[in-house]
């Protein structure tokens, strides 16, 4: 149950910063609806790819695309009350990422995957609907700049298989999987974190 309703309010998270992303572009109706699409259901597509578990979620759910359609709608008619909480977008899609790297993890699980390759698909479905994103708007993907984005969904995979080594119930599993990455994301953001860059 709990699972069920953190990938609702994941889909739910990105679909409103892929919406405000597209709003601050200045696209129309339908560019939005595409940028918000991809980056709540990017991610989770390639994953589905990787895996071999096809249709992918949202051809074969069309909840997914009821829930990012809602969401559209009612991001756009609240769209001034969002602009002026200046920290919306971020908070928006650090919950994305925290929510969907843990989806990543157990889809992996399920197909019986090694730890390492599960937090790699929980990286990937958290992290490539916003370079989808980023790219059709023509910005350089932030994954692929110094600050601060995959790192966090990295090391919530691995807070998970340590908690999960540790013996607690599922439930406090995920909760601790998500506030951590949610918290190093926002740390990493306002102490300025980043990675070393080389240069030439």
């Amino acid at each position: 149950m709990l699972f069920s309703v953190l990938d609702i309010i994941g889909t739910i998270a990105f679909a409103i910063s892929g919406t405000l992303t597209a709003i601050e572009k200045r696209f129309d109706i339908f560019g939005i609806a595409i940028i918000a699409a991809v980056t709540a259901i990017g991610g989770g597509t390639l994953r589905d790819m990787l895996i071999g578990n096809t249709p992918v979620m949202w051809l074969q759910h069309l909840e997914y695309l009821y829930i990012v359609i809602a969401t559209i709608i009612v991001t756009i008619f609240f769209r001034k009350s969002l602009n002026k909480l200046r920290t919306s977008l971020l908070l928006f899609d650090t919950m994305g990422i925290g929510i969907f790297t843990l989806i990543g993890i157990q889809k992996g699980l399920l197909i019986g995957l090694h730890p390492i390759v599960c937090i790699l698909l929980g990286t990937v479905t958290a992290c490539f609907g916003g370079v989808i994103r980023d790219t059709l708007c023509n910005e350089v993907p932030i994954i692929f700049k110094k600050e601060i984005y995959a790192t966090p969904c990295i090391i919530g995979g691995g807070i998970f298989f340590l908690v999960q080594y540790m013996g607690f119930t599922q439930n406090i599993i995920y909760l601790v999987t998500i506030i951590s990455i949610i918290t190093i994301r926002l740390f990493a953001v306002r102490l300025h974190w980043s990675l070393p860059v080389v240069k030439l």
